[in-house]
């Protein structure tokens, strides 16, 4: 079982079945926020690049910056479908998309089944964010495989933009 940290302190278990690159990834259904409540499919073979982006809460520091930051840096990937996945209410979520001007992105929630964060590993099982989805990134191929993932060890900090854009890029 994968582990992160919580402020450089706390060890985070994850739970549900570790996917690494290479894997088919599980097609599942998570819910936009735009439109409203409408189903979204992550995974499985589809006819761009996907670029998924895991992240705690969107009502946090380090997510809105790294959500912000993917908005702008995303605008020009014409072949890469970007979703942001967290287990916050689309309503939240809607209002935080509003405000913050996101409009390259698809915000999703896993809040019905928490089937992403099971069928892809990235669900915290314990600590004090128990429930939550860690923060990892997912770059699957048309075919459907994962090509690239990133696991952020500290979930207080932002990923590695470089590696994930040169990553999505290079699987167009």
């Amino acid at each position: 079982m994968a582990t992160v940290t919580f402020k450089n302190d706390i060890v985070c278990n994850l739970t549900g079945t570790e996917i690494n690159v290479g894997d088919a990834a599980p097609v599942v259904t998570v819910v936009n926020c735009n439109p409203m409540l409408q189903n979204e499919t992550v995974g499985g073979a589809q006819d761009k690049v996907q670029l998924v982006i895991a992240v705690p809460s969107l009502d946090t520091g380090v997510c809105d910056a790294e959500t912000r930051r993917f908005n702008t840096e995303v605008a020009s990937l014409t072949d890469v479908d970007v979703k942001t996945v967290s287990m916050d209410l689309p309503f939240s979520a809607a209002n935080f998309c509003s405000t913050a001007g996101i409009d390259n992105i698809a915000v999703c929630s896993d809040f019905r089944n928490k089937d992403f964060g099971n069928e892809y590993g990235v669900l915290l099982a314990d600590g004090p964010l128990a429930g939550i989805l860690a923060r990892v990134i997912f770059v699957i191929g048309t075919d459907g495989k994962v090509a690239y993932k990133q696991v952020v060890p500290e979930i207080t900090t932002e990923p590695d933009y470089d590696a994930v854009l040169e990553a999505a890029k290079a699987a167009v």
